[in-house]
């Protein structure tokens, strides 16, 4: 039988420059939307998803990511004491929502290097990829769309939005034909990947976005795979190596992304999601009509 997907890693060990200086002392992936940090909801996701294990990539400065996935016994001793008892649901939820490991990336070598710091505690099954940048608000999780292709397929899929215009060239971008049937032209057979190219060279306009379902060879092609631009090691060299022996398929998901990574996209993001709150959302959205625009 195909092995279910189980295991989601988190790459978190970059360095988060285009939010300094508020990342100078924080990592970027806690920065908060609304209420919540970022990789938060990469992890909700991923367990609405049926991911039930989760898999954090860390380096020097991370230790609030994982303090903020740990018991605060303080914090909890303190709110029961006042009677404070939705809050103190919030906080254990947060602590008891999932099983979390960590691994350190000591240099920042990349993606790929740091999806192959996670081969020891993956082993030989297939498993997600998420980046916590991307924040993506789907009725049914980005990630469980994508692990209902693989179910049927057997074979890594990568998530991807088309993009028009300009903006492609900030995208590794797809080489890729359509597969007809099922998933109402959403899936794409990919052939090759070019990273940011110009527009007038891209091969279409299905951008990668962060999120990756992958089989265990991927783990062989990183080892093999030549460091890339700026020393690193790219996943997406990798995943041309897999390309050799396997399908991949390029998925075009049902939801709204949003570049949490991006300034703009973090203030769009923020935007959107405190408009969703039931307790927020009518009064933020009468302040922004009465905002002279």
């Amino acid at each position: 039988m195909r092995k279910r997907i189980r295991k989601a890693v988190f790459p978190a060990a970059g360095l988060g420059t285009r939010f300094l200086p508020a990342t100078k002392a924080q990592p970027k992936e806690m920065l908060p939307l609304v209420d919540k940090p970022i990789i938060q909801y990469g992890v909700e996701e991923a367990m609405a998803s049926g991911c039930d294990q989760i898999i954090i990539v860390t380096g020097r400065g991370k230790s609030a990511i994982e303090d903020h996935f740990d018991v605060s016994y303080e914090l909890e001793k303190m709110l029961e004491e006042k009677k404070k008892t939705d809050l103190l649901t919030v906080v254990r939820q947060i602590s008891d929502m999932i099983h979390v490991a960590y691994v350190r990336q000591k240099e920042a070598l990349g993606l790929g290097h740091a999806v192959l710091m996670a081969r020891e505690l993956v082993g030989d099954e297939p498993f997600a990829v998420l980046l916590a940048d991307d924040v993506i608000d789907a009725k049914d999780p980005c990630l469980k769309q994508m692990i209902d292709v693989y179910n049927e397929t057997g074979c890594s899929v990568i998530a991807t939005m088309k993009i028009d215009g300009p903006a492609i060239s900030s995208y590794g971008v797809l080489d890729a034909e359509e597969v007809k049937g099922n998933f109402g032209g959403r899936l794409f057979e990919i052939k090759n990947m070019v990273e940011k190219p110009k527009r007038e060279d891209a091969p279409s306009n299905l951008a990668i976005i962060g999120r990756y379902v992958l089989t265990a060879g991927i783990f062989d092609c990183l080892d093999r795979t030549a460091l890339g631009t700026g020393g690193e090691l790219q996943l997406t060299d990798a995943i041309k190596m897999l390309l050799k022996t396997e399908k991949v398929y390029g998925y075009v998901f049902e939801g709204k992304r949003h570049d949490a990574g991006d300034k703009l996209g973090f203030l769009q993001a923020t935007v959107e999601y405190a408009l969703k709150r039931p307790e927020l959302g009518d009064q933020f959205r009468e302040y922004l009509k009465s905002l002279k625009l």
